[in-house]
């Protein structure tokens, strides 16, 4: 009993300490209180290892050993001391020129180990050991062979450099975490306990009921709804996929199908404007423009991602005979009756956008679409209910929670970004990729596209485009691609390699619910988002994809993407009236790449092999009808 009481004690001071964390953002970011930038981020870290530290044990399996829960007292204690004396000292470090002392140092090298050790627990091994990685190059450098030579660093200095210089672990990646991306974890977690899921479930269902593949389109627009919120594809599959996966198989897909589907789908929404899991907030600071560019950029591929899940699963459906399911909602509500109900969520994220349109910074118009969202469930209520203060602090305690991990891997990211830019490591991977390309930019996007898939595996949205921003992107801005251009090039394999076999995280996730073979589910995942692979590759050639060409370019990349990425779908599926031969396949997949490659000559190519290819396909059927 006594331990029981101990543990709930526990628990209740580090909700304490989540509500502490999350509301101190929110005033500061709403100009209540008022800070310098570095004492937001050093106070952000430090609450974020003790909520790290105190929540994620060393390993699964000593969660309730005393010793091991000892050692994490021990790391949050060092946490707290080490951040409020770097809190007392940093302006007297930045005055002088950035003179240090002994305990600056010594508090370097804990804040140091404690980032390691937050990504391991945080994120997993794959982030700990890319940014060790990084961190040792200083050390080693003098021995390494060829460009990659440097004359090397001292340990001081390298601890120095990374946790008193805004370069290094307090730089960009932690301050985003410490403004943008913990307001809208709060926010989504507000939209989530409110209701806004259920209301997104329902007019997904309610949208795609009748037609071929209703589950699986439901499923797609209900995971690009809750994604772009989410941060995490694989944590938007554990989310929706309880709900979505289900309904896809009693509809008659495979268990890998249904698994793939919704692996596909809420992969889409980490690039879905206006929120793009998080990491566009850092895109929009690291490239340096506003965060309105990044959203208009990212809309017309994030379009067309979905668009080849629509006619992926409407294919695999056809394919599967799969026909048509009416049954009725499971709520008596009319349809009129469920947007009437859901119009706080409408007007919310119609505020959102709206004010983001108009100037208004991404976190500043979050906090107003936060009140707005509030607000208008009193009004559609017509009563301010007892829970309501509760789940309100119950939002800022689970966006708290959950910022924690992206802020431990925003602080290794600023580990990794500190020595490249303190060796210049950076533009010497780029002269790498420049001279393994030699000098051609399809092979060094090659090259940018297999390094961004192995170091993106494995790692959360924004992780994932935070290690790639510092280290590929350069690459190809010296190969001549636009700085906006390489970022979202980047940023899109990023994605997709929660996606891309061998650790395809997302799609593991979702087989573990559909309980298939992950493995399969991975490649079929792959498979099933085909066009995304071939997408970052043609808006580099093409700049109407990202609607950054003329007005004729554009509306031509509109027409040609969409018709480029229903060519690829019918090629993975094979189907377009009825089976299609390997050749006929070929062809389509070959119209498709046409298509999307924004040459009118080409592109009027891959119309005219489409145009053969439904027609042949339409005889095909009369003729096996007869």
């Amino acid at each position: 009993m006594l331990k029981s009481h101990r543990l709930f004690q526990s628990e209740k001071v580090l909700t304490v300490v989540a509500f502490l964390f999350g509301a101190y953002h929110l005033l500061v970011v709403s100009g209540v209180i008022s800070v310098s930038t570095m004492e937001m981020r050093l106070t952000h870290l430090m609450l974020a290892f003790v909520l790290v530290f105190a929540r994620k044990p060393i390993a699964p399996s000593l969660a309730t050993n005393r010793i091991a829960r000892g050692i994490d007292l021990v790391l949050i204690a060092a946490g707290v001391v080490a951040s409020i004396w770097l809190l007392s000292r940093w302006k007297a470090i930045a005055f002088s020129g950035g003179m240090t002392n002994d305990t600056d140092y010594l508090a370097g090298i804990v804040i140091v180990a404690l980032v390691f050790e937050a990504a391991r627990r945080g994120v997993g091994l794959i982030l700990a050991g890319i940014t060790l990685l990084f961190f040792l190059y200083p050390f080693v450098s003098p021995y390494l062979p060829g460009i990659l030579e440097s004359r090397g660093y001292g340990f001081e200095r390298v601890v120095a450099f990374l946790t008193t210089d805004t370069q290094g672990i307090y730089g960009i990646p932690v301050g985003v975490a410490a403004t943008y991306i913990i307001v809208f974890t709060i926010f989504g977690a507000l939209l989530s306990r409110l209701g806004a899921g259920e209301f997104f479930f329902e007019i997904s269902f309610r949208l795609t009921r009748g037609m071929r593949a209703a589950s699986a389109k439901s499923a797609v627009l209900f995971s690009a709804l809750i994604g772009m919120v989410s941060g995490s594809a694989a944590g938007n599959v554990a989310v929706t996929g309880t709900l979505t996966i289900p309904l896809m198989k009693r509809e008659g897909y495979a268990p890998h199908q249904a698994a793939a589907v919704e692996a596909v789908a809420s992969t889409g929404g980490q690039i879905m404007p206006p929120v793009m899991g998080a990491a566009a907030f850092i895109m929009a600071e690291v490239v340096g423009v506003s965060y309105t560019e990044i959203m208009a950029t990212g809309l017309l591929p994030a379009l067309l991602f979905f668009a080849t899940a629509f006619i992926v699963v409407h294919l695999r459906a056809q394919r599967s005979g799969i026909e048509p399911q009416t049954e009725p909602s499971s709520d008596p509500r009319s349809t009129g009756r469920v947007l009437f109900d859901g119009m706080p969520f409408i007007i919310t994220f119609g505020l959102l956008v709206g004010l983001m349109l108009i100037g208004y910074s991404p976190f500043k118009a979050s906090l107003w679409a936060m009140g707005a969202m509030i607000v208008s469930v009193c009004l559609w209520k017509r009563r301010i209910e007892r829970d309501l203060f509760r789940q309100i602090c119950g939002s800022i305690v689970d966006g708290a929670n959950g910022v924690v991990t992206i802020s431990a891997a925003c602080a290794a990211a600023g580990i990794i970004a500190g020595v490249l830019g303190m060796t210049g490591l950076g533009s010497k991977i780029a002269v790498l990729i420049d001279m393994g390309s030699g000098g051609s930019l399809m092979i060094a996007l090659v090259l940018t596209m297999v390094v961004s898939i192995i170091l993106g595996m494995g790692l959360p949205t924004t992780a994932a485009y935070l290690i790639l921003a510092t280290v590929v992107a350069p690459a190809l801005v010296k190969m001549g691609v636009p700085v906006l251009t390489a970022h979202f090039f980047v940023f899109y394999f990023g994605c997709i390699s929660t996606i891309t076999p061998p650790v395809a995280l997302a799609a593991y996730v979702a087989g573990g619910i559909a309980k298939a073979d992950i493995n399969k589910s991975g490649w079929t995942a792959a498979a099933y988002a085909a066009p995304s692979f071939l997408l970052p590759f043609a808006f580099c050639f093409g700049p109407g994809l990202l609607l950054q060409g003329g007005w004729v370019a554009n509306i031509a990349a509109v027409i040609t993407g969409f018709l480029g990425v229903a060519a690829i779908a019918i090629a993975v599926i094979g189907v377009i009236h009825d089976r299609l031969p390997v050749l006929a396949r070929v062809a389509a997949g070959l119209a498709g790449v046409l298509l999307l490659f924004q040459d009118m000559t080409s592109a009027a190519a891959g119309i005219a092999v489409m145009a053969m290819l439904w027609i042949f396909s339409h005889l095909r059927l009369r003729k096996n009808a007869y």
